[in-house]
């Protein structure tokens, strides 16, 4: 089974905290950006894999989606950045 190429793209890029901000954010988009902000604070790594962090939330099928929208919501809110390599 070949995998879609826009999730294997997704897979394959960073996200990087902009702002530290989760004013109107919802539950999964409050649990990113304070992974993201223990992540450059306790290691201070300003990027970090989308695969690293699906790898540790632990996520499988709709939850999966459900994550990766939230992550293309936050870069829309200017919140994070998602740089494809």
């Amino acid at each position: 089974m070949r995998r879609a190429k826009s999730e294997g793209r997704f897979s394959r890029s960073f996200v990087v905290l902009v702002r530290s901000t989760t004013w109107r954010c919802g539950r999964l988009e409050r649990l990113i950006v304070s992974y993201l902000r223990g992540r450059t604070w306790k290691l201070g790594k300003p990027q970090i894999s989308v695969k690293e962090m699906l790898q540790n939330f632990k996520l499988k099928g709709k939850r999966k989606n459900d994550f990766l929208d939230a992550i293309r919501r936050l870069e829309r809110r200017n919140i994070v950045r998602i740089l494809t390599f």
